[in-house]
């Protein structure tokens, strides 16, 4: 038996007959860890690229030897593969199709680590086209991050983006403090009275991107969403020179208001997360990075904040209000426009198609930009 690693954070694990198989994350990346239910002596299935998403499928047969995973990266569309426990062998049961033209091998994605304001390492995920990508400091990036409530934002594979990095677009994950990519500890120095970590952080990430030349300066691009919306409203006020352009969807950016307001059925669960202002010091500091609360006369990055009218999680009138109140004060001649989806919730449009048009609508954004 192994002691305690507060570094290792399990996942899932499904029992055999002659096998345990747990899913345990570590360093920013999930590994299956095969035990021999007889011996207990374990061995890892060996990763398949720098930066993944894996999770252990569905797996009805107890006496089985085959363990059914389900993979994808930032350039490996979703692939359930069989994995033969006793050789490690593995065979492709189904991949999802990606029409186009599309080859993996004409992407290349990489796991950096990037040193932040406190020399904590944080690791980011991107991806890029091998034929576009020229790593002298003139690609455009767009840096995506969520950093909230011990969520994890793990490298998937997304057609709709290869529409960007065939365009020359470096994609990447910041894995920022608040998520829990780095075990439970790595959510804990990013929530409460520590939350500025996970807005500096990503503001880390954003200045090594241009340092190490994957990105031109002055084509640095955000996204972020409801509680990653929050994010881009912090960090639009802390250091609004970095960011070319910001796409902000639902985003929570009123957080005094709507956490003083407790008729509001998410707000009380919420204290754990950002604690509770009717202590003193959490007000404080809730105000400190507040997005809508610290909007300064001063020059902001354009922006594209969204919200849905039927949203239960942030109230349609808190971008709205952000976004009066940006145009209000901003000293710049940059666009900040408001999209309200009077359909849709939190989530965004329900269906395929309609879902891709809000994503077609971001990109327009971002590309209007260049």
């Amino acid at each position: 038996m192994q002691a305690h690693d507060p570094k290792i954070l399990i996942e899932d694990f499904e029992i055999f007959e002659k096998y345990l198989a747990v899913q345990e994350k570590k360093d920013g990346l999930t590994r299956l860890r095969i035990f021999n239910t007889k011996t207990f002596r374990h061995r890892f299935i060996p990763p398949f690229e720098q930066t993944y998403t894996l999770y252990i499928g569905t797996n009805p047969e107890y006496k089985s030897d085959t363990l059914r995973i389900g993979y994808s990266s930032l350039t490996t569309p979703h692939t359930t593969y069989d994995i033969n426990l006793k050789t490690f062998e593995k065979v492709i049961a189904g991949q999802t199709k990606v029409l186009g033209g599309f080859k993996s091998k004409d992407y290349k994605s990489e796991r950096i680590w990037v040193k932040s304001h406190d020399g904590v390492k944080v690791p980011v995920s991107l991806v890029y086209h091998k034929d576009h990508y020229t790593k002298r400091g003139k690609n455009p990036v767009l840096l995506y991050a969520y950093g909230s409530y011990g969520s994890s934002t793990d490298p998937y594979f997304s057609s709709a983006r290869l529409s960007l990095l065939n365009r020359g677009f470096v994609f990447a994950i910041a894995h920022i403090r608040g998520g829990e990519e780095l075990g439970h500890d790595w959510y804990e120095q990013g929530k409460m009275l520590k939350k500025k970590n996970t807005f500096l952080d990503f503001i880390a990430c954003t200045e090594y991107l241009t340092k190490a030349r994957y990105a031109s300066k002055d084509k640095v691009f955000a996204m972020g969403g409801s509680a990653g919306g929050l994010l881009m409203g912090a960090i639009s006020n802390m250091r609004p020179e970095l960011w070319k352009g910001i796409v902000s969807n639902v985003p929570f950016v009123d957080v005094v208001t709507t956490m003083q307001d407790d008729t509001i059925p998410l707000t009380t669960g919420e204290y754990d997360e950002w604690g509770n202002p009717d202590d003193k010091k959490y007000y404080h500091y809730m105000k400190s990075y507040s997005p809508y609360d610290n909007i300064e006369a001063k020059v902001y990055p354009a922006m594209l904040v969204t919200s849905g009218l039927h949203d239960s999680q942030v109230q349609y009138w808190e971008p709205t209000k952000y976004v009066a109140k940006l145009r209000e004060m901003k000293t710049d001649s940059n666009m900040h426009l408001l999209y309200t989806n009077m359909k849709a919730g939190h989530g965004g449009s329900a269906g395929r198609f309609e879902h891709l048009k809000e994503i077609a609508l971001e990109y327009a954004f971002l590309l209007n930009l260049l």
